[in-house]
């Protein structure tokens, strides 16, 4: 069903599954033909925790980190599903540690970590969000170990 026009019944024009085989993306149509809309599924994991920097424990929400992605890139990822993917490869990041609790910091740099091989602008803007930079300086520290990564 979708949740905002809610709709109980539709048919798929179109499945893509991502490159990773862990979504699929369907491309839907009511049955009267009036909309159109996408839909993601996902493999259901395990519940993560979050320790956010207070201390504070919460349940990871995947959405948050695609709206923090989202607002902090821009446009500077092509599409939505680069996004997706961004969000995806790192919430495979933070299941990989194999433990139920992580850490916001942790969160960031999986995100930073996925960004660094895919858009080097989209890194340093979302960088510069997750580290809270203040200064030029801070942005031209970042960008010259970025350059010596790629060097390597």
């Amino acid at each position: 069903m979708n949740p905002k026009l809610k709709i109980k019944d539709s048919k798929v024009l179109e499945s893509r599954e991502s490159p990773d085989g862990t979504s699929v993306r369907r491309r839907r149509v009511t049955l009267d033909g009036k909309y159109r809309f996408t839909t993601y599924e996902r493999i259901e994991m395990p519940q993560l925790m979050v320790r956010k920097r207070s201390g504070a424990k919460e349940a990871f929400e995947r959405d948050k980190l695609v709206g923090a992605v989202r607002k902090s890139i821009g446009k500077f990822l092509n599409s939505e599903l680069e996004v997706e993917e961004v969000v995806q490869k790192a919430t495979e990041i933070l299941y990989s540690y194999g433990r139920e609790v992580v850490t916001s910091e942790e969160i960031g740099e999986a995100v930073l970590d996925v960004l660094a091989g895919m858009n080097e602008v989209a890194y340093i803007r979302y960088a510069s969000v997750f580290r809270k930079f203040k200064t030029l300086d801070e942005f031209e520290q970042i960008i010259r170990e970025q350059r010596k990564k790629e060097e390597r």
